[in-house]
């Protein structure tokens, strides 16, 4: 099962990362002015994950790969880990779709405040 993480950075943004039932970071988000963003952001991932045609593969100028999740108004929500290959970078979206859905959320923004 998957964990949604939510830390507070530096700036005072929220933001969250998605890992798998191994521990390992499959998602991240953009920095949330407000943790009620945040979290809505985590909403919108459980939803969104679940639809293909929400993931935009690319590749980094390292001639990595790497995915963007957006919500249904074209916005992104979340990007991945780099990966070596494409088949990876599948696998990776596997791991999104699957440690979404049931997530459970461990908040610690108010441990890093």
């Amino acid at each position: 099962m998957g964990v949604f993480v939510i830390n507070k950075r530096e700036n005072g943004d929220f933001q969250f990362n998605l890992k798998s039932g191994n521990g390992q970071i499959v998602l991240s988000s953009q920095g949330y002015s407000s943790k009620t963003s945040c979290e809505n952001g985590i909403e919108s991932v459980r939803l969104n994950s679940q639809d293909d045609s929400k993931f935009d593969f690319k590749i980094a100028s390292n001639g990595k790969f790497y995915f963007v999740l957006k919500a249904a108004n074209g916005q992104i929500i979340g990007t991945s880990e780099m990966y070596e290959s494409e088949s990876s970078l599948r696998g990776g979206i596997g791991s999104v779709k699957m440690a979404a859905k049931d997530a459970l959320v461990k908040d610690l923004s108010l441990v890093n405040a």
